[in-house]
């Protein structure tokens, strides 16, 4: 393992806005782990009366997640871990970990991970996809739509090459839900 650099691990919106300096980018796999919007919204993504979903990791045996993993500027790792810490914990639904996870290239790292704590009031355990199709479709938090935070990650993920079967059946769903509420 490389533990000269500081790398962070990405599987929702850090893919395709991380906020700090990046070095380096590789696909990333972490075992143990899979994404879902198990975590009520209540400042970015929805409200405290009407919170939306964002992604977190949920731990489960058999598990894996496929993101990003990125290698911080030289430098900027103070600056990059105090950020993630305000982004990231604005609420404390997610626990700072260090996990280790394999790059595609083959190398293995320890990267800073978020994944949720599922003793907080914002876990959402056991939603169907329905049910948190229904959420996305209608949430509006601080940084904008719930729709657009699902539709970037899926959109971003495909264009990786990553497959993430119930975030594509969440995109089109909402989709859906959408129109047909605009008519």
């Amino acid at each position: 393992m490389d533990s000269t650099a500081m790398w962070v691990f990405g599987y929702g919106s850090l893919i395709w806005n991380p906020e700090f300096p990046v070095a380096e980018r590789q696909i990333a796999r972490l075992e143990g782990w899979h994404r879902s919007f198990c975590m009520h919204s209540i400042h970015h993504r929805g409200t405290e009366t009407d919170p939306g979903l964002v992604l977190a990791l949920d731990a489960a045996e058999g598990a894996c997640c496929e993101g990003v993993a990125f290698r911080v500027a030289p430098g900027a790792e103070d600056d990059t871990l105090a950020a993630l810490r305000e982004r990231e914990l604005i609420s404390s639904a997610y626990i700072e970990t260090r996990q280790p996870v394999a790059l595609r290239d083959g190398r293995q790292v320890e990267a800073v991970t978020f994944v949720i704590d599922t003793g907080h009031v914002q876990y959402a355990r056991g939603l169907t996809l329905e049910d948190q199709a229904r959420i996305i479709a209608r949430a509006v938090g601080g940084r904008g739509p719930n729709w657009d935070y699902l539709y970037s990650t899926a959109d971003h993920l495909a264009g990786l090459g990553i497959a993430d079967a119930d975030l594509g059946w969440l995109a089109d769903r909402v989709r859906t839900l959408r129109a047909n509420a605009q008519r």
